[in-house]
């Protein structure tokens, strides 16, 4: 997800109270409220006039980077001071809830380094990220009392904060990753991701994290495909899925439109890779694991009807355009017969009824419904490794593939025309691809 800051005076300025404010009254939160101790505030009250004076907004603007270098650092020192008058669990407590406070008003590096990185470095002395290599090490040195210690899920989530931080510290500085180490950074953070979520795994109550991480790296890798880089990220929304199906409370209906997602990007995944088979064969296993699921749905259902239909419906639509977007090509290549058939001269079709191609045919066969044929066929036509317009008269078998590509335009013109083809100006336009 991308974020936007103002560049403005105004708009700068907005944004450092804001997060002078915020900082100060997180603190006030965490010392006043503790049921152990009463702070002397004058430390705090000392931070608070210097947004409370009235300065103007240039100087405002001009002591931001002192802000974030310096006195950020002097406000969460408020907490080293008073960690030792306030109980262990209640400091970790509130040190996370403030990283996630400051994650909402987007402030990643100030949440990482003050308050995830804080709690995870009392686990160790060493670079946080060398203990990621290694699940055994992982798992002893932020667990030693074992995952299912009533401290582990707050350890869990700040392991996960800090991935998420690490990455969007990295869009900031270098959104489309020209970068190098942008990239291997964004690798890294996913693979940290993976290893936290498979110790978390077996235990059931931490669904709700296994559940954030396949968002987390649905959200990092579709970031990642778009730069071109779906080869090195399929290992991981594969990781995502197999954890979708693996725990048993993210099984249910309820979670089944996030699983078929997964499962349709890991399905692009494979067309990105020039590995259009692979892609078709993942959303049929796909839409196997729906009926499955549809199956046991309809032997005890807790939702309305209505509602697990249209649940289903979504989910199976994802997988079968999936199937399609290989499966309108490849039909047409494996029939011998077809060669021999009369073929429908594009131009004719627009006074022929639906359906009146082979495509056509096969989208009345697969989808029900206008809207969801127009979504195949926009998919279909968005197969990176197909070139629409080639620039060379075609071989034999991209023939073939080039009349596919010709009807499946025709097609999308009748669907938005409302199946109305008759007009001067689509005839026209269909004339360009029968050529």
């Amino acid at each position: 997800m991308v974020y936007s800051v103002a560049t403005s005076s105004q708009g700068c300025s907005c944004l450092i109270i804001h997060c002078y404010f915020g900082i100060f009254f997180l603190l006030i939160t965490f010392v006043v409220s503790s049921p152990v101790t009463a702070v002397n505030c004058n430390s705090l009250s000392l931070r608070y006039q210097i947004v409370s004076s009235n300065r103007t907004s240039q100087i405002l603007t001009e002591r931001w980077d002192r802000f974030s270098a310096c006195d950020s650092n002097t406000l969460f020192n408020i907490w080293i001071k008073y960690k030792a008058r306030l109980p262990e669990w209640y400091y970790n407590e509130r040190l996370v809830k403030v990283g996630d406070s400051l994650v909402q008003i987007k402030e990643y590096k100030l949440a990482l380094l003050q308050c995830y990185e804080r709690y995870l470095k009392q686990f160790v002395s060493v670079k946080l990220d060398d203990v990621m290599e290694d699940v055994h090490r992982f798992k002893s040195t932020f667990f030693p009392n074992d995952v299912r210690d009533k401290k582990a899920a707050l350890t869990f989530h700040a392991l996960q904060a800090r991935n998420v931080c690490i990455y969007q510290m990295v869009c900031s500085e270098d959104r489309n990753l020209q970068n190098p180490e942008s990239l291997q950074t964004c690798l890294n953070v996913l693979t940290s991701l993976r290893l936290t979520m498979q110790v978390a795994l077996p235990q059931e109550n931490l669904c709700w994290l296994i559940y954030n991480g396949t968002i987390h790296i649905y959200t990092i890798c579709r970031h990642l495909m778009v730069m071109g880089q779906s080869a090195k990220v399929l290992e991981y929304l594969l990781w995502a899925s197999v954890c979708m199906e693996s725990s048993i409370p993210l099984l249910s209906v309820h979670y089944l439109t996030w699983r078929a997602t997964l499962y349709t990007a890991v399905s692009q995944c494979y067309f990105d890779c020039q590995a259009s088979i692979h892609g078709e064969i993942f959303a049929r296993r796909g839409l196997i694991k729906i009926d499955e699921l549809k199956q046991l749905e309809d032997i005890s259902s807790s939702l309305e009807h209505t509602e697990t239909e249209k649940i289903f419906r979504e989910a199976t639509l994802k997988m079968s355009v999936m199937i399609f977007k290989r499966a309108v090509y490849e039909s047409r290549r494996k029939s011998n017969s077809f060669r021999h058939e009369t073929k429908v001269n594009p131009r004719k079709a627009v006074n022929l009824s639906w359906p009146r191609t082979t495509t056509e045919r096969l989208l009345v066969e697969m989808f029900d419904g206008a809207a969801a044929q127009f979504l195949a066929i926009l998919e279909a036509l968005s197969d990176s490794s197909r070139n629409l317009l080639p620039p060379h008269p075609p071989v034999p078998d991209e023939s073939e593939m080039r009349g596919v590509t010709s009807e499946l335009f025709s097609a999308g013109l009748e669907i938005l025309s409302g199946n109305s083809l008759k007009n001067k100006n689509l005839q026209q336009f269909m004339h360009i691809f029968s050529k």
